[in-house]
């Protein structure tokens, strides 16, 4: 939104709080085009001013007094650029999202097809699970060192919250490995779009927070697709399934890890996904080496060499490569979008991931499985619109904005309030919380 002010010898803060002179039969409303009156000194005289570049509101705050008139606090910021250079930059924009998000899914799929050929000839998810989180840390250091990234600014602290952050994060890795080893891979991801039920339970039994009905609701297409796909899946294997449940739950504690203890910590999305990567990596090494062991990956490889040949090695840096670059790019597009823009996103990366997989692999599909994975899948992007309804409506409540007045709130010149750069940082975690893996 944009307004213009015209001042002649005064410089006007528009910070500071604007009295409005209304008569007591007229009903308080509120415009998006505002014309400030500066009486607050009590000057006969009009304070106009010019500026010519547009302001954009970064805040509402209404305040209602039993004697007073009512008093409109209105913070606002002067943008850099004409509005002809804003709409270019929009399009510009959203040409950069529209890439980060074909980038994305491209990459998620290539690296679940691979993913799925090495376990097929290399059951060591252990072991695989391990290399993706090496060659992932190796590459941003090296990045680091070349310049190609700018390393990030953290002290011991920020590793003491990222600590938490990176053993659920570990769990969930290995775990959703697991089950990809175990059954296929268009299985794993419809039960791995459940997550968001365990989110909302979790929260509410554990952490105590309540939650409208609405998104209570929401939740039920997804328990019962997941549980429909789940009944009729014809490979089905119960330590797939419970290696993609425990990935639910293990990602959902990671989230949660995120916004209680890394709140106020700033770090870009790809800095901040390089050090969980590494610090996971610390913690996996030693369990892996445990669990399975270099004779069991020794014997393992030479076999899987005989049976594949030197391809086999590609399949292996293949994997471990598109792991980290996908999730790079995930968690940069969180730098520039919106938590629902992203949730809207995934959805549609579950949906190529799976028909990708079941075209590639020749997975055997019923009707009544392919309708409850569609099931759950919407249920997912539901529950995405549900919880980001919910959000707005506490915002403007928190804002003391009528309900009468929504419409003229939620759409500032086209935006969305929730992509407007004053509302923007409304969640007080980082993005992560909102990210479904």
């Amino acid at each position: 939104m944009s307004f213009s002010i015209k001042q002649s010898a005064l410089p006007l803060n528009v910070s500071r709080s604007v009295v409005p002179r209304r008569s007591p039969s007229i009903r308080p409303s509120f415009s998006p085009y505002l014309n400030l009156q500066s009486n607050a000194i009590k000057k006969t005289t009009l304070v106009s001013a010019s500026v010519s570049k547009p302001l954009h509101i970064s805040s509402i705050g209404s305040c209602f007094h039993r004697e007073e008139k009512p008093v409109v606090r209105c913070k606002a910021y002067e943008t850099d650029k004409s509005p002809s250079a804003g709409v270019k930059s929009e399009t510009a924009q959203r040409v950069k999202i529209g890439i980060y998000f074909a980038t994305w899914w491209a990459l998620n799929v290539v690296f679940n097809i691979y993913n799925k050929k090495v376990l097929n000839v290399y059951p060591f998810p252990w072991l695989t699970s391990t290399l993706s989180l090496a060659c992932g840390s190796l590459m941003m250091l090296v990045s680091w060192a070349v310049r190609i990234a700018e390393p990030p600014k953290i002290d011991l602290e920020f590793w003491k919250a990222l600590f938490p952050v990176a053993v659920a994060h570990t769990i969930g890795h290995v775990a959703a490995t697991v089950s990809m080893s175990k059954v296929a891979v268009s299985f794993t991801h419809i039960i791995k779009s459940g997550e968001p039920a365990f989110s909302v339970l979790v929260s509410r039994f554990l952490l105590g927070d309540t939650f409208p009905p609405a998104v209570y609701l929401s939740l039920l297409p997804i328990i019962g697709g997941c549980a429909l796909a789940a009944v009729t899946e014809l490979n089905f294997n119960m330590t797939g399934f419970m290696g993609a449940m425990i990935s639910n739950l293990a990602f959902v504690f990671r989230n949660i890890f995120s916004k209680k203890g890394m709140k106020g910590k700033s770090v870009s999305g790809m800095n901040y996904y390089a050090c969980l990567c590494m610090l996971s990596l610390v913690i996996l090494t030693p369990f892996a080496i445990a669990v399975e062991g270099p004779h069991m990956w020794a014997a393992g490889w030479k076999e899987a060499v005989s049976l594949i040949g030197s391809q086999f090695i590609w399949w292996v840096a293949a994997q471990s490569i598109f792991y980290h670059l996908y999730n790079q790019v995930s968690y940069m597009s969180l730098d520039e979008i919106s938590p629902l823009t992203f949730s809207v996103g995934n959805t549609m990366k579950r949906i190529s991931v799976i028909v990708s997989s079941i075209i590639i692999f020749h997975t055997p599909v019923q009707p009544i499985n392919a309708l409850g994975a569609a099931i759950a899948i919407l249920g997912t992007f539901l529950y995405s619109q549900v919880r980001d309804r919910c959000k707005l409506l506490t915002m403007m409540r928190s804002c003391y904005i009528a309900p009468s007045q929504t419409s003229q709130v939620v759409s500032f010149a086209g935006k969305s309030m929730r992509n407007h750069p004053g509302f923007k940082n409304f969640d007080s975690s980082n993005n992560i919380d909102e990210r479904y893996s």
